[in-house]
């Protein structure tokens, strides 16, 4: 009986697949093309290298990453990697988790140059899928970050940090608008430097991809003044 690893494509030819190496045999990339587990593991990573390449400059992570990824994925100690610049062999006994510790191996790129999609999440599983800096508007002194994190359950959080003077009228808003300002949403009411807002579910973020805070007065008028503090694109 041939085993189940030799009737597939290795794990290591599907990483570099995913990562758009011209890898393989003829043979094992026809073999891709007309198995259907193959294609989606390669479907699967490819998703999670664009994550990564997608995002800022990345840098290489502390060794404990690996560690950690691996107690996620319930790894025993004999199948962790000793370095976190080490793509690992993966078996395909593992199915239920293979593609995932793949997908973190193809994250890190060879030779430890960055990091991928499994290692941007923290210990509640958020992760940031877009950040912007912001930047003061004349008339203000002030420094801004806001970034996008998808929680666990899917949905999405817009934190936002504002570092300025103390306002001694009115109050500040946070607005998502379209980069040729023609459109706009507000998110809510920052209250101190600080404020987490929950976005709506249908909120295309590619449209809506710029961050603002304006200074509004109480004025009943719930239309933007029109005074921005900080404002910032996100990059997605």
């Amino acid at each position: 009986m041939v085993p189940f690893d030799e009737l597939h494509v290795s794990d290591d030819v599907l990483a570099l697949l995913a990562l758009g190496e011209q890898a393989g045999t003829d043979a094992e990339r026809a073999h891709v093309v007309d198995c259907t587990l193959c294609s989606d593991e390669v479907t699967a990573l490819a998703d999670v290298v664009g994550l990564a390449r997608g995002g800022d400059a990345l840098v290489a992570p502390a060794p404990q990453v690996w560690d950690r990824v691996a107690d996620e994925l319930g790894l025993t100690r004999a199948d962790r990697a000793d370095d976190a610049d080490v793509v690992v062999p993966l078996g395909r006994r593992r199915r239920s988790w293979g593609w995932i510790a793949g997908a973190a191996a193809a994250g890190l790129v060879i030779g430890g140059a960055g990091v991928g999609w499994a290692l941007t999440r923290d210990d509640r599983g958020t992760s940031v899928v877009a950040s912007a800096t912001l930047e003061a508007l004349p008339g203000w002194d002030a420094t801004g970050s806001a970034k996008v994190e998808t929680q666990r359950d899917g949905t999405r959080v817009l934190v936002v940090d504002v570092d300025e003077a103390h306002l001694e009228d009115g109050f500040r808003e946070v607005w998502l608008l379209t980069p040729d300002v023609k459109g706009l949403v507000s998110v809510g009411t920052l209250d101190g430097t600080s404020g987490r807002f929950a976005l709506p579910a249908g909120l295309d973020l590619e449209r809506y991809s710029v961050v603002d805070v304006s200074q509004e007065p109480f004025d009943g008028n719930p239309a933007h003044s029109g005074d921005s503090i900080v404002r910032g694109a996100l990059r997605i």
